[in-house]
């Protein structure tokens, strides 16, 4: 088993990737494969809506100059999906949201590719705005039909500087719940 996990942040090494650590040691520790695909620095472009997809349904997006067919490569290939990102006035940063949507629309087109997979969303935030990012993430895994792991609070921890999640104890511990149910139900599904 193997889940994939990407970090929508613009850095590699801030509270969003210790955040999806926190996580992905959890499934690590109960033997699943873990792999993380930070989008930072990324050349990373929004869906332009061309239904290319829906014509071709080769499982590709019709844009072929960045890392999303990548991307859409991995999820497919994985049993899980973590999606993190920090909040930007309120939401997912740009990266993310453009890899949900051209991602999710490539599935679509192809037969629900992500179905029955499942999803985790993480947050890292300064203080409010999470619900809203935590959302976005959550309906990219719902319109694809994947199956969702609860945790002991919503999957949010919170900080501004680069570190400051690790002294949020009740979000490492969502974190850690999190990674526990995430391999729970992989086993499950299994």
């Amino acid at each position: 088993m193997k889940v994939v996990a990407f970090n929508g942040s613009a850095r590699k090494d801030g509270n969003t990737v210790i955040l999806i650590q926190r996580v992905l040691d959890e499934l690590e520790r109960e033997g699943i494969e873990t792999e993380v695909v930070h989008l930072a620095g990324q050349d990373i472009h929004g869906c332009t809506g061309c239904r290319r997809c829906a014509e071709r349904r080769d499982g590709r997006c019709s844009r072929d100059d960045d890392v999303v067919n990548a991307c859409i490569e991995k999820m497919a290939a994985a049993d899980g999906i973590l999606l993190g990102s920090p909040t930007y006035f309120s939401d997912v940063t740009t990266e993310m949201k453009a890899l949900i949507d051209r991602c999710g629309f490539v599935a679509k087109q192809n037969g629900d590719l992500f179905r029955r997979k499942v999803g985790a969303a993480v947050v890292a935030v300064r203080r409010a705005g999470s619900t809203h990012a935590f959302d976005t993430m959550n309906h990219f895994f719902t319109i694809n039909q994947m199956v969702v792991p609860g945790s002991s609070y919503w999957n949010v921890g919170i900080g501004l500087h680069k570190g400051d999640v690790e002294r949020d104890e009740e979000g490492l511990q969502t974190m850690r719940t999190l990674g526990e149910n995430m391999a729970w139900l992989l086993k499950k599904l299994a």
